[in-house]
């Protein structure tokens, strides 16, 4: 039977808790709603972040907003409304909004410094894309020794094409890099109730 590299290390197979953890919030803007890069299922992942924050707020755990910084005339033009953070999982009250220029959400910012002055154990990592910003941002928080889960339907991805001509749907390679992070970098939620 195959397993995960985390498997035969013996690591714990559950996600992170909400009642230790910072809720880390990436790129939910609406360039991924209405814009030029829509995500297959974003409605669904939108409504699950949604629930995910709210939790998190009735809970008194910290959330952090990550917003993608692109290029004027380019995706995220932060001078339209592309770049805004979509209402589902709008900012509220003092939570940190942290503006990045790079697929990992650590590069550049003061993210880490501000996950740390959190006093939090661990990061639950939800938002989009799956394949890009999430798992980059899952990827380097293994490299930072900050613990991190990722919550399947709170992230989703969009149709790419392939390099056959052919084109890998979302949802396909949203669940591709989940499998591919649960092998070594972190556990995965399939939902969010899964973290309370």
């Amino acid at each position: 039977m195959a397993q995960t590299l985390r498997q035969m290390a013996g690591a714990d197979p559950n996600p992170h808790k909400l009642a230790n953890s910072a809720v880390l919030m990436i790129d939910a803007q609406l360039e991924y709603v209405s814009g030029r890069m829509p995500c297959d299922g974003v409605e669904a992942a939108l409504e699950q972040g949604g629930k995910l924050i709210a939790k998190a707020r009735t809970a008194g755990r910290p959330v952090i907003h990550i917003q993608h910084k692109g290029a004027s005339g380019g995706v995220f033009d932060p001078d339209t409304d592309n770049f805004l953070i979509a209402p589902q999982v709008a900012p509220a009250g003092d939570e940190p909004v942290i503006n990045k220029g790079l697929p990992n959400a650590f590069a550049g910012t003061n993210l880490e410094e501000v996950f740390r002055g959190l006093g939090c154990d661990s990061l639950i990592i939800a938002g989009f894309m799956t394949h890009m910003c999430v798992s980059t941002t899952a990827r380097a928080a293994l490299d930072l020794g900050i613990p991190c889960s990722v919550v399947a339907d709170a992230c989703a991805t969009r149709d790419l094409p392939d390099a056959e001509g052919g084109v890998v749907r979302g949802r396909d390679l949203h669940r591709m890099e989940l499998v591919a992070l649960s092998h070594r970098f972190c556990p995965i939620a399939q939902s969010v109730n899964d973290i309370v």
